[in-house]
């Protein structure tokens, strides 16, 4: 199927959002632009168009505002649906559940279920992940899942207090720590297997701090987006990864946006 099918598509996405202009996403009610995120995730996620038809649309000169706009949106809604879920965990009699009823809750079981085939998680690990957020899901659901130890890098000192409030709130401040920094703080921490988050960013220095701090044997997984996924965020390029092998790529199925990538450091 060609991508060009969506052309029109996307700048009409594109145009339903430009029509808010600067007004704060938290402010428009999530029923009016939940179905914008699914119209978009529709065109992500449509199997049949490969990765090179997939690169005549997401390069086209022509389609960089549109892209811009749709990027920015879905990263300031995954912020914003993962600050709500948050604060309203910190507010349920049922933590657990509210957890669960987050938006793309069902997404990162199917996310972590392939990143199992990269590095098979067992109790006597510790993972760090980069970019944890005011959510960090991913190592919640280590813990429940695999009973794995971790450790959440935050850069924002008002989302990493969220997040330990959350943690603690859910039972998990003896599994789950959260640190304060950026991806420097790894220097300090004990860890068997390193995470990068899709919207870490900036992405060249992260990695190249990364390479200094780990060693040759630390697995190190980052999350990407590739083929028609990329309209939902930049992929992370091979100069960003420079310094490091790229042994396995784990593309994603369903509705999970994230490709899964295991990288070590080479000298």
């Amino acid at each position: 199927m060609s991508c060009y099918i969506y052309w029109d598509k996307i700048k009409e996405i594109a145009n339903s959002l430009r029509k808010y202009g600067d007004l704060q996403l938290h402010e428009i009610p999530l029923n009016e632009i939940i179905p914008l995120l699914d119209s978009v995730e529709i065109i992500a996620h449509d199997q049949e168009i490969d990765f090179d038809s997939a690169k005549h649309i997401l390069d086209d000169e022509k389609m960089n505002e549109a892209l811009k706009l749709i990027r920015k949106f879905y990263t300031k809604l995954g912020s914003r649906l993962e600050t709500e879920n948050a604060n309203e965990i910190l507010q349920s009699d049922d933590p657990w559940a509210t957890l669960e009823s987050f938006h793309f809750y069902d997404r990162y079981q199917g996310l972590l279920k392939n990143e199992n085939q990269l590095v098979k998680f067992t109790p006597e690990q510790t993972v760090v992940f980069i970019g944890g957020g005011p959510l960090p899901l991913t190592l919640i659901l280590l813990n429940k899942i695999f009973n794995v130890q971790g450790v959440s890098i935050e850069i924002l000192p008002e989302v990493a207090e969220l997040s330990r409030e959350v943690i603690t709130k859910l039972g998990l401040k003896s599994q789950i720590e959260v640190v304060t920094g950026d991806e420097t703080a790894l220097k300090d921490i004990d860890c068997m297997v390193v995470m990068v988050a899709a919207l870490a960013e900036p992405k060249e220095r992260v990695f190249s701090n990364l390479w200094d701090i780990v060693d040759t044997v630390t697995p190190v997984i980052y999350r990407t987006y590739t083929g028609m996924r990329a309209i939902l965020y930049s992929p992370v390029t091979e100069r960003a990864t420079r310094g490091f092998h790229k042994e396995v790529m784990i593309l994603p199925t369903g509705k999970v946006n994230n490709t899964s990538v295991l990288i070590r450091k080479v000298v």
